[in-house]
């Protein structure tokens, strides 16, 4: 089991975490049309997936604007937000603060996605939700930059994550 903090105190993590070189594992994620929807929805592109625990703390908020923002130059390239948000939830919030380069997917229907990905907060206040991270794929869905990020409160590495699309 991993570990990670939020304002210094550690925190599980369970499942085992994509690493650079390996195919993606599966997923199956709802959309804000509440669709079920899998990688090979996005077949031919590249991916960012900007895992969070939720759009309404400060933290994520900022990740998904950021993303949002560095999105809009990315060619062939998805930015999927992934949190325990309910569809409705993140739909509102990316309504109100004008995002539209970023797609956001639940793991509300989808819990295994958790352990699947190896971001699973399984103990501490934050249990049930995801743990911050950014794993980027390939167009053939080949984990090439991931980031379990250490401290919950701080945001990814943005830069590293654009460095690996080239």
């Amino acid at each position: 089991m991993k570990q990670v903090t939020r304002a210094g105190v550690p925190v599980d993590v369970a499942g085992a975490f994509p690493a650079v070189g390996q195919a993606a594992p599966p997923l199956t994620l709802t959309n804000i049309e509440m669709a079920d929807v899998t990688l090979a929805d996005y077949a031919g592109k590249r991916k960012v997936l900007n895992i969070i625990p939720s759009v309404d703390t400060p933290t994520c908020a900022t990740s998904t604007r950021k993303f949002n923002e560095l999105a809009s130059s990315l060619d062939d390239t998805v930015v999927l937000v992934v949190s325990a948000d309910l569809p409705y939830a993140a739909k509102r919030f990316c309504g109100a603060e004008g995002l539209d380069n970023v797609e956001t997917l639940s793991t509300f229907r989808h819990p295994e996605f958790h352990r699947d990905w190896g971001v699973a907060l399984c103990s501490g206040v934050m249990s049930g939700l995801c743990a911050r991270a950014v794993v980027v794929l390939d167009e053939q869905d080949r984990v090439i930059h991931g980031e379990l990020v250490p401290e919950i409160k701080q945001e990814p590495d943005y830069e590293a994550a654009l460095k690996a699309l080239g």
